[in-house]
């Protein structure tokens, strides 16, 4: 059924309420044509021809007062189609007010019309008095019934495309289903009417052919009559019902695979209608955790921003902890810089740190922070790291790499390295908070680094990294003990040259 709304709106759109009347008209002419000739059939009458033939004018008139076609409710709706300049959400909100109004009018209509629907075939059929009346409460009940087992499923099923095509991509109608009534109870009052409908044409086909002459045999082909005739009409009027439940199972599923490129169409007027609304505004809500993750680690390393986002307030407490940190530096930058615009300047640094940053995360470090025309960097902390040792030997060498490749000479850089204890932990006050390292060990690697001046190696060790590596890498050179500026004693450092 989705498939022929379809259809009628991609091809109908600006007439698409006379569509939805001629294609009701087919869907409800077979059922009450064959309510029509039970009657007929039940006085014993053979005026079958009189009674198809006025049961197909009165639905016709019938279906015309459900959905009034061409009338004011959905006329946005259909001028929007048009192509006329037609606010969305106003065009939306009346497809939402058509169809609750149309909602209430057919069960009262549908009554109304269908006792004097079924007393009028009785007529036709020859019976009179009270016979009449029973046919009347009998038109009545079962057209209730009718409506109860099919209106919301299907005019909700006519409203999936104008919606969907309205709404497309936007969140205007995430605020417009309600949740009242319930798909729950739309679900209840339609299987209720499903098995009373049954019953009832059931026991007047019985009484027609006099099941109790002809044994259980005729009862079994008469419940084989009505589910093979009437249970796909109940079947093709229901299931769009199900379709938001699909939507929502494939929505899930593009979430869990990292896609929120595509919205949950809004198209259904109960709590599946309000479910999807919320599956988009969750959605929604990934999609700014994610922007915002982003933003973020672009200011704050990624490592630090996702723990963060992870736990809170329990990142801002502090702990010891055995790191390696690596402070990496422009040699003679400050001549460049004097001698260069500022846009060059600050492209060679960029340029510079597109080098260290990923080759600081790839090795499982992270950049602490930028300090001018250098960085620091530091490897065990705020994760765990078991060799973060070698990890920033492992680093410093493709970083030393890599410079040389892309700047052959124009720019030369000195890398420190050492390694010990630090209390590492998020410091500051107000709204500015920095996650840091405090100790001596950072202090001694920013030594260690000047001291590649002096050496003139492009990266040098501390013992105490030497002492921590699990791999001791080639071309290692004793450099010796130097004095570092705030230790007493010298500092034993290594050379470390590039392969």
């Amino acid at each position: 059924m989705d498939r022929i709304w379809q259809w009628a709106w991609d091809r109908y759109g600006a007439r698409y309420s006379w569509a939805c009347w001629a294609i009701t008209f087919c869907a409800a002419l077979p059922v009450y044509l064959a309510w029509s000739l039970l009657i007929v059939a039940f006085e014993k009458s053979d005026r079958y021809v009189e009674a198809a033939a006025v049961t197909a004018i009165a639905v016709l008139v019938y279906v015309y007062a459900l959905v009034l076609p061409g009338g004011k409710g959905l006329r946005p709706v259909e001028q929007w189609a048009a192509g006329d300049d037609i606010d969305r959400t106003h065009a939306l909100q009346a497809s939402y007010t058509y169809v609750r109004g149309l909602t209430v009018r057919a069960v009262v209509v549908t009554a109304v019309w269908s006792a004097v629907l079924f007393g009028g075939i009785g007529m036709i059929a020859g019976a009179g008095g009270w016979r009449l009346i029973h046919y009347a409460i009998l038109g009545a009940v079962v057209g209730t019934a009718g409506q109860l087992i099919t209106v919301h499923s299907y005019v909700e099923g006519a409203s999936r495309p104008p919606r969907a095509a309205i709404a497309a991509g936007t969140d205007i109608g995430d605020s417009l289903p309600r949740s009242r009534p319930s798909f729950g109870m739309w679900t209840n009052a339609a299987m209720i009417a499903v098995g009373f409908a049954f019953a009832v044409f059931g026991g007047m086909l019985g009484a027609v052919f006099d099941v109790g002459s002809h044994g259980p045999g005729l009862a079994i082909m008469i419940g084989a009559v009505l589910v093979l005739g009437i249970g796909p009409s109940v079947f093709t009027s229901y299931s769009p019902l199900l379709q938001p439940v699909r939507d929502l199972a494939e929505g899930t599923e593009r979430v869990a695979a990292g896609d929120y490129s595509r919205r949950l169409p809004v198209v259904q007027d109960d709590d599946l209608g309000a479910l999807a609304a919320s599956f988009n505004r969750m959605q929604a809500g990934l999609v700014e955790r994610q922007r915002l993750q982003a933003a973020f680690g672009a200011y704050v390393d990624p490592v630090l921003a996702q723990r963060l986002l992870e736990q809170g307030d329990e990142v801002f407490t502090g702990e010891r902890r055995e790191v390696t940190v690596m402070f990496v530096d422009i040699r003679d930058f400050t001549p460049f810089a004097e001698t260069h615009s500022a846009e060059d300047t600050v492209a060679r640094l960029n340029a510079l740190f597109a080098i260290v940053v990923p080759a600081v995360v790839e090795a499982g470090g992270h950049v602490n922070k930028f300090l001018g025309d250098g960085a620091m960097a530091v490897f065990g902390a705020p994760n765990d790291l078991d060799e973060h040792g070698d990890a920033a030997v492992a680093a410093a060498l493709l970083i030393q790499r890599q410079v040389t490749e892309r700047f052959a000479g124009e720019l030369r850089i000195g890398i420190g390295i050492n390694t010990g204890k630090v209390i590492a932990g998020t410091i500051g006050g107000g709204t500015h908070l920095e996650f840091t390292l405090i100790g001596d060990t950072t202090n001694v690697a920013a030594r260690v680094e000047q001291l590649t001046k002096t050496t003139g190696d492009a990266i040098l060790l501390t013992q105490q990294t030497v002492d921590r590596l699990v791999s001791r890498p080639a071309g290692l050179q004793d450099r010796g003990p130097h004095a570092v500026k705030g230790k007493a004693a010298p500092v034993q450092v290594f050379g470390l040259a590039v392969g």
